[in-house]
């Protein structure tokens, strides 16, 4: 039987978050799949029964990226991509990638993007991986105390750590333009709560000068984003690890792009900094060249956050 290709309705939603639930742990999805009101003409799904499940599904969700040279770009994000255990092996992700590519062109995306553990499924539609870098080892002795003042965030300062991003990201090749509901939706849904984050108050004006999120995890401690003045970044990874110390751990991964800011910085959190080399990130040209997408996720310091996920 040769499985049915079609994008959704409304009436599919039960279906597809079942799908999501049974594939992954990640109870937050319908919420980042509800942020996009054209979700419906851009989530694909295949059925072996058109009377039965979902067995397939893929979701394009349109972002604006910035390019090499700093200049925002709709890109297709492909995400939640998931597949029936009993209907895998069939082929199902490559026609949905073949459709989803079809909307994507003719909604005017330069090119798509995805993250994937999996980069064969979609090498033979299209997607090419290309390198990022983290820096993990043994966390440090505490450092002296520095000049800047670390804290929880706290609600209050959500304007101003929104304004830190803007701003550290405005020309940041491959960073994402952030909404308001990015802000209150997809970004807690992949970093939790705000005040889960640290700030950096400047000593000088009482201002929030920097921000940083990392997360506790069983092994490590995660840092997944930094933004703010160069100088309180050694001083917010030495509070990182003062939390995971704190809380048993030894050892810390950094997802930050590597530059002269983080190299003078990471002495406050690791003793013994290496360099990772991953191929998790996946680009296909659309309407931009093959050479423009390939200078953008390989240029210096670009960088696409976990908070921005699709």
């Amino acid at each position: 039987m040769t499985a049915h290709v079609r994008t959704t309705t409304p009436a599919d939603e039960p279906a597809l978050a079942a799908l999501w639930e049974r594939c992954f742990d990640a109870p937050h999805l319908p919420r980042l799949h509800a942020l996009d009101p054209d979700r419906h003409r851009h989530t694909f799904v295949a059925q072996n029964d058109p009377d039965g499940g979902i067995d397939a599904v893929v979701v394009y969700v349109p972002r604006r990226i910035r390019d090499v040279h700093g200049v925002p770009r709709r890109v297709g994000g492909i995400g939640s991509v998931a597949t029936r255990p009993e209907a895998r092996g069939q082929g199902l992700v490559r026609r949905l990638l073949v459709a989803a590519e079809r909307v994507m062109t003719a909604e005017g995306c330069d090119w798509s993007l995805l993250f994937t553990g999996t980069p064969g499924v979609y090498r033979g539609s299209g997607w090419r991986e290309f390198a990022s870098t983290y820096t993990e080892g043994t966390l440090a002795p505490p450092p002296d105390p520095g000049a800047f003042r670390i804290r929880a965030a706290a609600e209050q300062d959500a304007p101003a750590v929104a304004a830190l991003h803007d701003a550290y990201n405005t020309t940041r090749p491959l960073s994402t333009v952030r909404t308001p509901q990015d802000w209150a939706v997809r970004v807690p849904a992949w970093y939790g709560p705000l005040e889960g984050s640290l700030v950096a108050e400047d000593p000088g004006s009482g201002q929030v000068a920097g921000w940083i999120v990392a997360r506790l995890e069983t092994e490590r401690v995660d840092v997944h984003e930094f933004a703010g003045a160069p100088g309180s970044l050694g001083a917010l990874l030495a509070a990182v690890g003062e939390r995971g110390r704190a809380a048993g751990l030894d050892r810390a991964r950094v997802r930050l792009p590597d530059g002269p800011v983080l190299r003078a910085a990471l002495p406050a959190l690791l003793a013994d900094a290496r360099t990772v080399t991953e191929h998790v990130g996946m680009a296909r040209p659309l309407h931009a060249t093959e050479e423009s997408v390939r200078a953008t996720v390989t240029a210096p310091g670009a960088v696409h956050w976990f908070g921005d996920c699709f």
